[in-house]
This record gives C-alpha cells, sequence and structure tokens, in this order.
C-alpha cells in the first residue's frame, strides 16, 4: 500500500514537473518576443518616442508583475487540487469565488457611499467595522484566487479543445489567466483624424483628477487628443483579468485573452501593431471568439446560469390602437451616430466644431445613465478597434465584413484558421470572396 501510494505521488509529481517545463518553455519565449519587440523600437524624435518619455515614471511594471504571476502559476502547478475534484465541487468553488468577488465590491460600495456622504463626520470610525471585514474578505478570496483562475482556464480549455483549437489533447499555448488590479491605459489619437497612434500602460491606482492632468500635459504638448481609460484585460501572459463578480464576463474575457495568445505568432498578431486596420481585425476576431466559447462554457459547466430565450412577440390585431412607448435611448445606435459625424466634421477639417460636437454628444450619454468621462478622437481610436457590434466604429466596413467571413465558415476553427493570415481590409474582403465562392461551390 505504501509503495503503491508512493508511485501514485511520484506520478504526481513528474506530471508537475512536465507541466513546469511546458509553462517555462512558453514563459522563455514569450519573453524572447518581448525582448526583440522592445528592441526595435521606433527613432528617438517620433511622437511615440516623446510621449514614452513624458510617461517615464507612470508606466506599468509588466516584468515585475510577470515574473510575480508566473512564480505563483508554478507554485499551484506543484499541487493543481483541481485536478482531484469532481465537477460538481469544481462548479461550486467557481461560483464561490465569484460571490467573495461580489462581497467585496459590495463593501467597498459600502465604504466610499460613506465617504462621500457628507453627513458622515468620521468616516473613518463609521467604516471601521466594514473595513474589517473587507480584509477577512480579501484574505479569503486570495487564499482561493489561484484554485479559481485554474478551474477556469481549464473549463476553456476543454470547450477550445473540442472546438479544434489543440492537438494531442492540448491546446497551444495553454491558458494561463490571472486576476489583478490592472493597469490603465493612455491612447492618443491625431486631432485631425481618428487613429491609435500610441498606447502605453500606465500604473494601477491612477484617480480622475491624475488622468485629466496625464492627458492635459499629453494634448498640450503635442496637440494631440489623448485618454485614461480602464480596461478589462490584457493579453500579458497570464492574461491580466480585471477582478470581476460577473461569471459571462470572466470567461468570456479569458477566452478573449486567449485568442490574442493564439494569433500571437500567426500574421494577423504578429502584426498587431502594423495598422490600425490589423488592430481591430484582431480584437473583433477576439471579441468574437471570446463570446462564442464563453458561451459554450457557459452552457456546459453552468446550465443553470444561461439567460433564458427571449419571448416571441405578441400577436395583436391590427385594429387594436395602443400608445406607442417614447423611443429608448440606443446607446449602440447613438454612438455610432456620434462616430460617423465626428468623422464628417474631421474629414471636412472641422476640428474644433468635432470636438464641441464630441462634448456635446457626451453629455447627452451622461444625461440617459452613460458615465463616459471624456469622448473624442482617442475615444472612438480605442473603443472602435471592437468591431464586432455596432457602435464606437461608425461605418468602418471591417466589423460586417468579420462577421460575415464568420457566417461564411462553417464553425469557429476554420474562421479563426482562415483570418489568421489576414492583415488588412483588402486580405480580409478577399478571403470573403474566397469563403463565398466555396460555400456556393458545396451546395
Amino acid at each position: 500500500i505504501r509503495l503503491r501510494g508512493y508511485n501514485t505521488h511520484m506520478e504526481r509529481v513528474l506530471n508537475a514537473l512536465g507541466r513546469i517545463s511546458r509553462q517555462w518553455k512558453l514563459a522563455l519565449l514569450l519573453g524572447f518576443l518581448t525582448l526583440n519587440l522592445v528592441a526595435d523600437g521606433p527613432p528617438p524624435g517620433e511622437l511615440d518616442t516623446q510621449i514614452g518619455r513624458l510617461m517615464a515614471g507612470r508606466q506599468f511594471d509588466f516584468a515585475g508583475w510577470g515574473v510575480n504571476a508566473l512564480l505563483a502559476k508554478v507554485a499551484h502547478s506543484l499541487v493543481s487540487p483541481q485536478r482531484y475534484m469532481e465537477e460538481a465541487a469544481r462548479h461550486d468553488v467557481f461560483l464561490e469565488y465569484l460571490q467573495l468577488v461580489a462581497d467585496i465590491q459590495g463593501t467597498e460600495w459600502e465604504i466610499n457611499r460613506t465617504y462621500i456622504d457628507p453627513e458622515t463626520d468620521d468616516p473613518d470610525a463609521a467604516t471601521a467595522a466594514a473595513q474589517d471585514r473587507l480584509a477577512e474578505i480579501r484574505a479569503e478570496a486570495s487564499h482561493r484566487q489561484l484554485l479559481a483562475e485554474a478551474i477556469v482556464s481549464e473549463q476553456v480549455s476543454s470547450v477550445l479543445l473540442d472546438a479544434g483549437f489543440g492537438t494531442a489533447g492540448q491546446e497551444f499555448p495553454p491558458i494561463s489567466a490571472h486576476f489583478t488590479p490592472l493597469p490603465f491605459l493612455i491612447v492618443v489619437s491625431p486631432r485631425d483624424h481618428i487613429e491609435n497612434v500610441y498606447s502605453q500602460a500606465l500604473e494601477h491606482g491612477l484617480n480622475a483628477a491624475e488622468w485629466d492632468a496625464i492627458e492635459e500635459q499629453v494634448d498640450t504638448s503635442f496637440d494631440v487628443s489623448s485618454l485614461v481609460t480602464r480596461i478589462g484585460g490584457l493579453s500579458a501572459y497570464p492574461a491580466m483579468l480585471l477582478e470581476s463578480s460577473s461569471l459571462n464576463w470572466v470567461i468570456e474575457v479569458v477566452a478573449h485573452e486567449w485568442t490574442h495568445h493564439y494569433l500571437m505568432p500567426r500574421p494577423l498578431g504578429w502584426n498587431y501593431d502594423a495598422s490600425p486596420e490589423t488592430r481591430t481585425i484582431n480584437e473583433t476576431v477576439a471579441s468574437i471568439v471570446g463570446k462564442e466559447i464563453g458561451g459554450q462554457v457557459l452552457a456546459r459547466y453552468y446550465p443553470e446560469l444561461v439567460p433564458p430565450e427571449p419571448e416571441p412577440a405578441s400577436d395583436e390585431p391590427d385594429d387594436v390602437t395602443t400608445t406607442p412607448e417614447p423611443p429608448a435611448f440606443d446607446y449602440r445606435q447613438e454612438m455610432r451616430e456620434t462616430r460617423v459625424r465626428a468623422d464628417e466634421l474631421l474629414a471636412e477639417g472641422r476640428i474644433d466644431e468635432a470636438e464641441a460636437y464630441m462634448e456635446e454628444r457626451r453629455r447627452e450619454f451622461v444625461a440617459n445613465g452613460y458615465g463616459i468621462r471624456k469622448l473624442n478622437q482617442a475615444y472612438f481610436a480605442f473603443h472602435g478597434a471592437y468591431a464586432d457590434e455596432p457602435g464606437a466604429r461608425g461605418e468602418d466596413p471591417i466589423g460586417p465584413a468579420v462577421q460575415e467571413l464568420r457566417a461564411y465558415s462553417p464553425d469557429l476553427f476554420t474562421f479563426v484558421a482562415r483570418i489568421a493570415r489576414v492583415t488588412t481590409l483588402a486580405e480580409l474582403q478577399e478571403a470573403l470572396r474566397d469563403a463565398a465562392d466555396e460555400l456556393e461551390a458545396g451546395g
């Protein structure tokens, strides 16, 4: 009995060492690629170099974060307790972790609301019990975090493998996601047109006043339009995920960020920064994969949480007159109209008028419950890259073309394999024609 137990233990250790070996090989590969990308920098006089100098001291420390995250992942992989858990237990553990995150967010809101309340004379004393409770919840969540990350990564991996992304029972690169306080992102666009010409991750913890100060400094120094914004995830390795209690959002973002990793050695990923077209295609593909795989993960592992199908419209007789409801504020449609009109004004050289128009529209969005802090060229340069749905992309043809290519593809893997070779709108349209011809030839 002892010998069998010893052999089983040794087998687990050897398996763990094999997993660590694969992780370190991938980490070394990604580190090598990162060093090569950094080495291929722009000349000192270019705009991004000058803005980079201005942001010195505020940039996020990816190297330090990456080392700490990888060490934590490797340490967890030595044991990998999720591999010895029944699926029902994994289901419960992950949902319990998300509930802890929800409790953290609720407690933080309770504390923040107390500090905002002008009637509270001593907010420190008033929130002392809540602060203690928050520390306890955070400690428990921290204790469970690596296990929760491993569970959701393996669930997404299983669905990806069934979709054809992998060989010999292993998707590559392996999924690795880490909940963490995310850096902010500064995005810069020219004022006379909308284009992402510079983006840089900034240290987390900045407040709104600091965002405004950074944007003012960049805008006045270089006559550009800039935006400091939050992000939901970042395709570092492990992927950086915003701490969230939303199951749907978490599994979608895990798959979304993995798609960036998958595309990295392929033309669409390798040339991510080559042009705005390539970036938009890449992000749109990742959004499509994230939503499709996320929906399948939800249906397979958390079927009780799948949202119900929308109810069919009632067949009301034509002779029945009803008072029409006032039209609701359609965020996507309103944002699309704003982008289209801003593009028109900028194309006519009416820059000041375009910026005044965008600020006017921002106030309308705020009045309708959408807390947009700044709506400018940089806002559209960032949000317009996610073109899987109408909105900030305006009339950009890339989003509909990518969606159409997905519709012409028999499955998700075929779609990604086709588009992974694409880097421009012209190549995308050619791939679309080829897919349409194949579909027609196949009957």
